[in-house]
């Protein structure tokens, strides 16, 4: 087995054999909490090797917890009685008032005074903890100790270093990845393969200084006390495979949270962007904000889960509250109103009612479809997608009153439409079908108000019913930056590019790992002009998501505007979608005077996706430098009512028609005249 890799704040966990269990217990508690726990889970015991290694363990070690049981009791011999003598020994060059070791009694039979340790041990206070189950005070007690200063050779005077207070799911990938800059952001080039979650690690990666206050004797921006921040909870499933779930319960829960009205909370975008990332909670306050910080763990075993939660300030880096919960999953609800409940009378924020409480429960499988289903969309590929689907599908048979599982299906819908697995029209005729199913259900919920927004603007070509939907969802959930996202999408039609960068760039910068948002980042900078920032967004996003649709030809399409003709072939040759490799291959090879090739493949698409494509086929005439038959296309566009109507008077592919005297009237036919864009009210900006 190869040694593992231990920082000097670790706690080194001794027991007997016979105490695995319990020992297990106490170390993933630790860990969900952030407390590094040096435990041999495979219980390798003998050998000089080990002994050595063990040894330098408890040599290193910050904190030695010692488990006292019968079964302690019961062995005059064990190694487990050589690492407590190692452990005394160590103590003999310590200060006095240095908390060292820490005795555990894990049996209501064995007592202090009765326990058959070394006489050290008895000078330390003793824990008990039956059976074996941790506390939340325990807990709260190990992180103290592990993060108190510790006696050091005279130095000048400094802020002593603390250990990160954040759950050990939250750390920086073990290799120094190389990085980027996208939009004045650093972020990951190389990023771990994996769906669900990143990898924890024990190096942490460097975090951006915060810009300084103008007034250094005072705060630059006031921090209201009713104010939080919910961390993504960490998965501690003994598989590791539930970080859709716990991600999913900490999503939900900041949810509830931000419909009381006297509670600031800061948005899933900012919160999550701190996810895999080694930040002390004081760091990550300043920098959202806020005054509180809730974070937690989430263990899940068959349809039992615990969960275990706490509220810091971290202002004054005070624990207000934490408590542990072992439910089954049909309790999932109500465990997440407790915990609301609890957040809410800590911070005594004054209601005008009771905590804000779901008026309707979920069954618990379909809850957890439901979340699993909603992780894998996110991915932005075909399997996602169609997995994505079947998922729902199978929640909705379970319960079919779950709302946002309806708005879930219709956001897939709309994306198969566009990638070739539907027509476009099936796709949003599923779609309207869906989200409305999803309102008649729930009539605030936000989301589907914002999938209503897309709809309009891209089904039916109406951006002013577009806006009202959006502002209305806005109106709801004003720090959803999902429904931003689709928000921005209406203020990119309407002309405002720079608008459209700088939210990108912030949903970017707060969720770094967001592929559908980095993909949009990039397709934003294309748009812009900003071709060499627009292909490292995508080829970020195609990192986390080697098969994301429309990805590939995004960057070909940067690469033909700049003027890159080979390197554009060879991207639009990798996509996926065949209706967009089409698209993009039949431009490109127009670019490279290959003539023959670019009329096959846009044959191949008239062919084929005539009905899907015929906005498209219109800007690769245009492009090709054959006005009439663009213009033939467009209006074959409005007959068979392309969803990429919307986008004509900011598609850059249009270019050679913009002088044009028919240019001008078209655009005014559909709606996307100048004047006729400016008279569309509608507002949306970066969130605070």
């Amino acid at each position: 087995m190869p040694d593992p890799i231990r920082t000097p704040g670790a706690v080194f966990l001794s027991y007997a054999r016979e105490d695995a269990e319990a020992a297990r217990r106490i170390a993933e508690a630790l860990r969900g909490f952030g407390v590094e726990v040096w435990f041999d889970q495979n219980e390798l015991r003998g050998g000089d090797s080990w002994d050595a290694k063990i040894r330098r363990q408890i040599r290193e070690c910050a904190l030695f917890v010692a488990i006292i049981s019968g079964n302690t009791q019961a062995r005059g011999e064990g190694y487990f009685r050589r690492e407590w003598k190692l452990a005394v020994e160590r103590t003999h060059d310590m200060s006095e008032s240095r908390a060292f070791l820490v005795p555990i009694l894990v049996d209501d039979h064995v007592t202090e005074s009765a326990a058959d340790v070394p006489e050290q041990f008895l000078k330390a206070q003793f824990t008990k903890l039956p059976g074996g189950e941790p506390t939340a005070q325990f807990v709260d007690q190990v992180k103290r100790l592990v993060q108190a200063p510790q006696a050091a050779p005279a130095a000048p005077a400094r802020a002593a270093t603390r250990t990160p207070q954040t759950p050990a799911g939250r750390r920086a990938p073990k290799k120094s990845p190389a990085t980027l800059l996208v939009g004045g952001f650093l972020l990951a080039a190389a990023v771990v393969a994996a769906v669900f979650f990143l990898r924890p690690a024990a190096k942490p990666e460097p975090v951006p200084s915060a810009p300084p206050p103008v007034a250094p004797a005072a705060p630059a921006v006031a921090v209201d006390p009713k104010s939080i921040a919910v961390l993504p909870f960490v998965d501690m499933s003994q598989t590791k495979d539930q970080e859709y779930f716990s991600d999913g319960l900490a999503e939900e829960l900041l949810n509830l949270l931000a419909k009381i009205p006297a509670l600031h909370v800061t948005s899933r975008s900012s919160a999550f962007s701190f996810k895999g990332r080694n930040v002390e909670l004081s760091e990550i306050a300043k920098r959202l904000n806020v005054a509180n910080i809730l974070e937690g763990s989430v263990r899940k075993a068959g349809n039992r889960v615990r969960i275990t939660a706490q509220l810091i300030d971290a202002r004054t880096d005070t624990h207000l509250w934490s408590e542990t919960y072992d439910r089954s999953l049909d309790d999932i609800f109500a465990v997440q109103d407790e915990i609301a409940a609890a957040v809410v009378g800590q911070l005594k924020v004054s209601l005008l009612g009771a905590p804000a409480h779901r008026s309707k429960t979920f069954d618990a499988k379909a809850y957890a479809l439901f979340l699993q289903a909603r992780q894998l969309s996110r991915l932005g590929t075909v399997d996602g997608l169609a997995q994505a689907v079947t998922l729902y599908q199978q929640a909705l048979a379970i319960d079919g009153s779950l709302a946002p599982a309806w708005d879930g299906l219709a956001y897939c819908y709309i994306n198969q439409g566009a990638n070739d697995v539907l027509t476009t029209e099936q796709g949003y005729r599923l779609a309207r079908e869906a989200v409305s199913k999803a309102l008649a259900i729930d009539p605030d919920l936000a989301i589907a108000y914002a999938r209503m927004g897309n709809i309009a603007r891209s089904a039916d070509n109406d951006l002013a019913a577009a806006a009202r939907h959006l502002e209305h969802a806005m109106a709801l959930e004003p720090a959803n930056t999902e429904i931003i996202s689709e928000a921005t999408l209406l203020a990119r039609d309407l002309g405002r590019l720079d608008q459209d960068v700088a939210i990108r760039e912030f949903v970017v910068a707060h969720d770094p790992v967001n592929v559908g948002g980095l993909a949009a980042l990039g397709s934003a900078y294309v748009r812009a002009g900003r071709y060499d920032e627009g292909i490292a967004a995508l080829e970020s996003a195609l990192r986390l998501s080697p098969n994301r649709l429309q990805a590939h030809y995004a960057i070909g399409k940067a690469r033909l505007m700049k003027g890159d003709d080979k390197g554009s072939l060879s991207e639009f040759r990798q996509e996926v979608s065949e209706s967009w490799r089409l698209d993009g291959t039949a431009m490109a090879y127009h670019a490279l005077g290959l003539k023959a090739q670019s009329d096959a493949a846009l044959a191949a698409l008239e062919a084929k996706f005539e009905k899907d494509s015929s906005w498209n086929i219109a800007y690769i005439c245009a492009f090709r430098g054959e006005p009439d038959q663009a213009f033939a296309w467009l209006e074959k566009a409005i007959a068979y009512k392309d969803s990429g109507l919307t986008d004509t008077a900011i598609e850059p592919l249009f270019a050679n028609l913009h002088r044009d005297p028919r240019w001008l009237p078209f655009l005014r036919k559909v709606g996307q005249a100048p004047e006729q864009l400016a008279a569309i009210e509608f507002h949306v900006s970066v969130p605070k």
